[in-house]
């Protein structure tokens, strides 16, 4: 006999006798839904999977536990959705480098995410924005590309690692506006905005969510966003296209979340997953919420994210040659 418990989350995720036999102990236990994350607690991935996850266990009637697993591109937090069950209680919030950039430059790729992983739906995109310490002596664009030229090989910018779209979105910067700067990676973004702020590192790529809470505290100073167009968190900081540098015309480099699971997940299970997703997306509370920290709204089907996935996965090709990571 079912206890209501177990009665509310098989109404929840509307079972039928064959998916139920998908799932026998995530319905009839209840177990708590697990949300992998591939990056340290206190990121913007973190934080956009934790405000995801509270509007998700709302829709599901159960709840759902992040798990930070960070490391190695965000390749560890993937293997650990790979591996497990197709039962629906494992899912990776995903952000997309690791899908569409690390298979271009990682040697050892533990996994294949076009087919080791199963699409389940679209949640948001970003762009990052360019802060740094507030000790550095440049105001803009165009001052740090200057000082940058003077001073050849002493800044330096750091990431979240190597291959992730913070790193090459810097790179691309440095390339197209013709100056050098060291890399320095690191397992996410909030350690490495922690040393932009301390004056180890003089700046980095950050994603506008999380950076503008330090912006607008006065923490990091901004220097530009990557997006095309001004972004409406942080009206006053300018695009690099804005720069007027030749090189920077057209400057746009952002990227996505997305909700994956194990392969051999049942059709029927991505279904209601993904209902329940764009469900959880649809709450007043966090759509507000993701667009007040600075995110463009992107939710659909699990197509769309593979279609997705599949072109800057091609695209980032061309982008990271001569790249490598171990």
């Amino acid at each position: 006999m079912l206890t209501p418990t177990r009665r509310l989350a098989l109404a929840a995720l509307a079972i039928t006798p064959s998916l139920l036999a998908a799932l026998p102990a995530a319905a009839q236990d209840a177990q708590p839904v697990r949300l992998i994350v591939g990056y340290a607690a206190g990121g913007p991935v973190d934080q956009g999977a934790r405000l995801f996850g509270q509007a998700l266990s709302k829709e599901l009637g159960m709840p759902v536990m992040v798990e930070n697993k960070p490391g190695a591109n965000a390749t560890i937090a993937g293997n650990e959705v790979v591996r497990a069950k197709p039962d629906g209680l494992t899912l990776w919030f995903a952000a997309s480098p690791t899908i569409t950039i690390s298979p271009n430059v990682m040697t050892k790729m533990p996994f294949d995410p076009a087919k080791d992983l199963a699409p389940v739906a679209p949640i948001l995109s970003y762009y990052n924005v360019l802060v740094v310490n507030n000790n550095e002596p440049y105001k803009n664009v165009r001052e740090l590309v200057a000082y940058a030229k003077a001073n050849p090989g002493k800044l330096a910018y750091g990431s979240a690692g190597v291959g992730g779209s913070n790193h090459l979105g810097a790179l691309l910067f440095a390339r197209r506006s013709g100056i050098e700067m060291n890399h320095i990676p690191y397992k996410g973004n909030a350690p490495a905005m922690t040393d932009v702020i301390g004056g180890q590192l003089n700046m980095m790529l950050d994603i506008i969510s999380t950076a503008s809470s330090y912006i607008h505290s006065g923490k990091v100073r901004a220097i530009a966003v990557t997006s095309p167009q001004r972004n409406a968190s942080l009206p006053d900081v300018p695009t690099f296209a804005e720069s007027g540098i030749e090189g920077l015309k057209g400057f746009d480099v952002g990227g996505w979340y997305g909700v994956y699971g194990p392969k051999g997940m049942a059709p029927e299970l991505v279904a209601k997953l993904n209902k329940a997703t764009n469900a959880a997306l649809a709450q007043p509370d966090l759509k507000k919420r993701y667009k007040d920290l600075g995110y463009d709204e992107w939710t659909g089907n699990p197509q769309k994210l593979a279609e997705r996935a599949a072109k800057e996965r091609a695209m980032w090709a061309t982008v990271t040659q001569g790249i490598t990571v171990d």
